[in-house]
């Protein structure tokens, strides 16, 4: 007899593969990146700022013998900026030929998802600003925002996602928010 229907995790296994996100938070929303885009994950320290730049990047930090730009998601969205503290992380990540690093609220934890709770971001979202959403992944009753690494962090675009953010309407809480359904 097969007993792979009555087991969940048999049926994910077989149904559709798992996936590992690393979950973050910016002001109490939850967001995922990919787990493979990321190098590592560190305590923010020894930043130094620099002039001229936009309110969103904090400045350059070096990582280990290298320099990399840190830039402050909050701030990226539209959000107010926060001070850091014990849960503040840099998420270090590798977009294409580059390494950047990302300040966020905290980093909630590593989570496995079945490819079949990740749904592509619906046309409204996609054809909208938040180009930088991939899609949502369902955990548990909790929806969970998939960004798109390459998009949200390309160099050339970082400005139109901040300016789409602040055109938003609302400084404390980002488009990208909105398009969880989370109500403003």
């Amino acid at each position: 007899m097969d007993n792979t229907s009555n087991h969940p995790q048999a049926h994910t296994q077989a149904g559709s593969a798992t996936r590992q996100f690393v979950c973050f938070e910016l002001a109490g929303q939850r967001y995922i990146f990919r787990i493979e885009r990321i190098q590592e994950i560190v305590i923010p320290s020894g930043i130094t700022r620099i002039p001229e730049v936009p309110d969103y990047v904090e400045g350059v930090s070096n990582l280990r013998g290298t320099i990399i730009p840190i830039i402050n998601l909050r701030m990226l969205f539209g959000l107010e900026r926060r001070e850091v503290d014990a849960e503040t992380r840099t998420i270090v990540l590798n977009v294409g030929n580059r390494t950047m690093g990302c300040t966020v609220d905290a980093v909630a934890r590593v989570l496995r998802v079945s490819a079949d709770a990740i749904e592509p971001a619906p046309d409204m979202v996609a054809g909208t600003t938040c180009r930088s959403i991939e899609g949502f992944a369902r955990v548990g009753d909790e929806i969970l925002i998939l960004l798109d690494v390459d998009r949200l962090l390309d160099p050339e675009h970082l400005e139109d996602v901040h300016t789409a953010n602040l055109a938003g309407g609302n400084s404390s809480t980002p488009d990208l928010q909105n398009a969880s359904g989370a109500s403003r």
